[in-house]
């Protein structure tokens, strides 16, 4: 038995819905595309499909097979293209994993662009703010928002964003505003459960020396979208990224704090498994990435 051509028999009889459909599909019999099915289950030892008069179904494990044949039978597409003159475009299934909160308000906008500019690309993106394991959990790509990059795996740097301290208008005509990093003691604050130095916020002056200020946190979330609404409520100071306050801060609802002290600035990594042999539908979604943040990326733009 020819297993590969077995494989895309398979996936045709399942993305087509029929024996017959995938046998027109495939420029075969049906008695051909029976024949392949059934060597392949005899194969396997299990059944892949429930058969009725009327429609097809997967089996459990029909489901996985599945979804593991479709992959190989990409990487097969891809893995040919590298050195085929005539299948040069990206094509097959991408999987992406990103942040949540940027891959909402900075990824989610660029999928229409890129899929009218790749059509043979099918995006299949994950939001999700733990690391994954892209080889283990079978992610082509992530987008990962990183100060020391990847240790394990090959990465871009695609955007930086800045680290800035902030509050609201309202609260700091309470509060008034800190003019030192030591008067931060004083103020209320609203700390990132996965900051590397927990409740302890770091900030350079302009001679390049560090303050160190314990401060008080009377919140404290895993989630900078929920840092963001409460500071913009009046709640007190956040330490977040431009990337999520960019706007707020054009908009006057949230204010810098201590402007003169840099916070250290984190980058936006694409990360992938390995340089070698990168896919053209890797390549191409990085290129655009980069491409579409630019120099100066879109939340530290003044005309954003």
């Amino acid at each position: 038995m020819d297993r590969l051509r077995a494989f895309e028999v398979f996936v045709t009889v399942v993305s087509r819905g029929s024996f017959t459909r995938a046998a027109d599909a495939l420029e075969t019999s049906p008695a051909n595309v029976t024949r392949y099915v059934n060597e392949l289950e005899a194969h396997l030892g299990t059944r892949l499909l429930n058969r009725t008069s009327r429609r097809l179904s997967l089996t459990e494990g029909g489901e996985t097979f599945y979804a593991r044949c479709k992959s190989i039978l990409e990487d097969v597409a891809e893995t040919e293209g590298l050195v085929s003159s005539t299948s040069v475009d990206p094509r097959g299934r991408l999987r992406l994993n990103a942040p949540v909160s940027f891959g909402i308000l900075h990824l989610a906008p660029l999928w229409p662009a890129f899929m009218r500019k790749y059509p043979e690309v099918e995006l299949d993106v994950a939001l999700i703010d733990r690391v994954v394991d892209i080889v283990d959990e079978g992610y082509d790509l992530a987008i990962r928002i990183s100060h020391a990059g990847s240790t394990s795996h090959a990465a871009r740097k695609l955007a930086t964003s800045r680290n800035i301290l902030c509050a609201s208008p309202d609260y700091l005509a309470r509060s008034g505003y800190p003019a030192a990093p030591a008067d931060l003691i004083e103020h209320r604050c609203i700390g990132y459960s996965y900051a590397a130095t927990g409740d302890e916020w770091q900030l350079i002056d302009s001679e390049r020396k560090a303050h160190t200020v314990k401060v008080d946190c009377h919140m404290h979330t895993n989630n900078g979208d929920t840092a963001r609404a409460a500071a913009l409520a009046g709640q007190g100071v956040i330490w977040q990224p431009t990337f999520l306050v960019g706007n707020d801060l054009r908009a006057g609802t949230l204010v810098q704090v201590l402007p003169a002290y840099r916070l250290p600035d984190i980058d936006v990594l694409a990360v992938y498994p390995s340089r070698r042999h990168l896919s053209a539908k890797i390549r191409a979604m990085i290129d655009f990435l980069v491409d579409a943040f630019g120099d100066v990326p879109p939340w530290d733009r003044a005309d954003a």
